[in-house]
């Protein structure tokens, strides 16, 4: 017998109507605003498959505005999202196009920060609130949000993924999942590591003075840690 939890058979606690549209977007712009840790005052939403078809009609636009703005898929104030993106100063934009992905329901929030800076998050939303991340600006991941993540970026050689489990093993931190990529042999490669416990600042600044080791991004939305 299949065994199914509460929110599989009744659905996440959302503000609606749908769960793909409404909630799971709303989650994903949440994650895409603690990928990109930066202040910012404009998003450009890039809408492919469903999303660009329905997203008014759904409420996709209020439930990606509230996400980035910081709201969880159950605040009320997703309703009210565009008045709220107003009184921070936010400026937001959407546009249809064909993403480089095979799921419907998918965007790219495109993130301009007040450094100068941009960051592109893609992602898409899954069905009953669960999404996927699938590509931090040009590089290819694949993680769920749920868990306190690490996604590291180093230069591709032996000893590198031993010392990073290593460091968290040491600390009592349990692996998720691990998913290790690279763009070709010797060059730059990737490591995103799920955990099951949360990772400390500590543990994020030791990665990071890791030789070889270029930047380190630790996601946790339960943390709330990032702004407008």
């Amino acid at each position: 017998m299949s065994n199914f939890s509460f929110t599989d058979i009744l659905g996440p606690i959302m503000i609606g109507p749908s769960s793909s549209h409404t909630a799971g977007a709303a989650k994903l712009a949440l994650v895409a605003r603690c990928i990109n840790k930066r202040p910012f005052n404009k998003v450009t939403f890039q809408l492919h498959g469903s999303f660009a078809e329905t997203y008014t009609g759904h409420g996709t636009d209020k439930a990606l505005i509230g996400g980035v703005l910081g709201f969880e898929p159950d605040d009320v104030r997703l309703r009210d999202a565009y008045k709220h993106a107003d009184q921070v100063g936010l400026d937001v934009t959407f546009e249809r196009v064909d993403l480089d992905t095979s799921h419907a329901n998918s965007v790219c929030m495109v993130f301009y920060n007040l450094d100068g800076s941009i960051n592109e998050i893609t992602g898409a939303s899954l069905g009953g609130g669960a999404i996927i991340v699938n590509a931090i600006n040009d590089f290819k991941v694949h993680f769920s949000g749920i868990y306190p993540t690490l996604i590291v970026r180093h230069l591709d050689k032996k000893g590198i993924l031993n010392t990073i489990t290593t460091i968290l093993a040491t600390r009592d931190i349990n692996i998720a999942s691990l998913e290790v990529s690279r763009t070709s042999k010797n060059k730059q490669a990737s490591i995103i590591v799920e955990c099951d416990e949360p990772i400390s600042d500590e543990v994020v600044r030791l990665i990071e003075n890791t030789p070889d080791v270029f930047t380190v991004k630790h996601i946790d939305v339960q943390k709330g840690d990032t702004y407008v």
